[in-house]
């Protein structure tokens, strides 16, 4: 691996503490493009200039890429080279005054209430249907990622007080809480199930929750599981681990909850990734008003 990738990587790794899926994410995408200079041109990643990065990008665009996925590429390339130039590594910055493509956006997923409802009653009394509703529950009344419920450890949650510390994408440590049914289902899953799933004591496992071979619950083990649970709500096409932090956060927005509280419970770096609910709320109170009003 190049050097610069290397100390790349190890900067994301160390100081900005990102999950193992992200860094990932920055490895790859600067590995395809020095790949690609590498065979084109025969450079190194600290040799490209700007030029090289928008030949790229037109590759990608001819190549059928969506914006969003040129926009990640984009993002990655310039978090890179923003790191060397920052450490003097390397004299230009061969992702200055490069522009990210305009996004659609898409409508946001979400599930109504009664879909909620729906959703967490359906797990049954089983030690799996205990664990499997703990975390429906956790998930919907906190909006973690994915990732960060699968990271969790039994440390981070605090039964007492009713809340859960999460360490996001960022690095930065959060305190969210649980409500009274997840903080309940979790605290039955913790004294009731748990142990029963790890069964040898020996198996000193940290994390929070855990398969049948008492190991940390994957990402794989977890979409398996709310696909699972989509498939009996009737709601397959609609249920992601995202569509839960969207009906988190969307259900909060038409309750009240102000920008900068979400901002900070969802763990967003930018408050404009959380206003994109504001949108939602609007829309709704839209279709209040013209169902309501006799002269709407």
């Amino acid at each position: 691996m190049d050097r610069f990738l290397n100390d790349f990587m190890s900067y994301l790794s160390s100081e900005k503490k990102l999950a193992q899926n992200s860094l990932e994410a920055y490895k790859r995408d600067v590995l395809e493009f020095e790949g690609i200079i590498r065979e084109k041109q025969n450079l190194a990643l600290g040799e490209a200039s700007n030029t090289e990065v928008v030949a790229y990008l037109l590759k990608l665009k001819n190549d059928g890429k969506s914006a969003a996925t040129v926009n990640r590429k984009v993002a990655s390339l310039r978090a890179f080279y923003n790191y060397l130039t920052a450490q003097k590594l390397i004299s230009t910055n061969p992702t200055a005054n490069i522009k990210s493509p305009k996004i659609e956006r898409k409508s946001i997923e979400y599930l109504t209430i009664e879909e909620i409802d729906n959703l967490l009653g359906k797990p049954d009394q089983s030690i799996k249907g205990k664990r499997d509703r703990a975390i429906l529950e956790l998930l919907y009344a906190t909006g973690i990622r994915v990732s960060e419920i699968v990271e969790m450890n039994l440390e981070d949650v605090n039964l007492r007080m009713g809340f859960v510390t999460c360490t996001g994408e960022h690095g930065k440590a959060r305190i969210i809480p649980m409500g009274r049914p997840s903080r309940a289902a979790v605290e039955e899953y913790i004294y009731e199930v748990r142990d029963k799933l790890i069964k040898d004591t020996k198996n000193i496992e940290k994390a929070l929750f855990v398969n049948y071979s008492g190991n940390r619950l994957t990402r794989q083990g977890m979409w398996k599981l709310l696909k699972e649970y989509a498939k009996l709500a009737s709601i397959e096409n609609k249920l992601t681990p995202q569509t839960l932090r969207n009906s988190f956060a969307v259900h909060m927005i038409q309750n009240g909850a102000d920008l900068k509280s979400l901002q900070e419970l969802m763990g967003h770096e930018d408050i404009s990734a959380t206003q994109i609910y504001l949108s939602v709320s609007k829309n709704r109170i839209k279709e209040v008003y013209d169902k309501s009003h006799p002269r709407a």
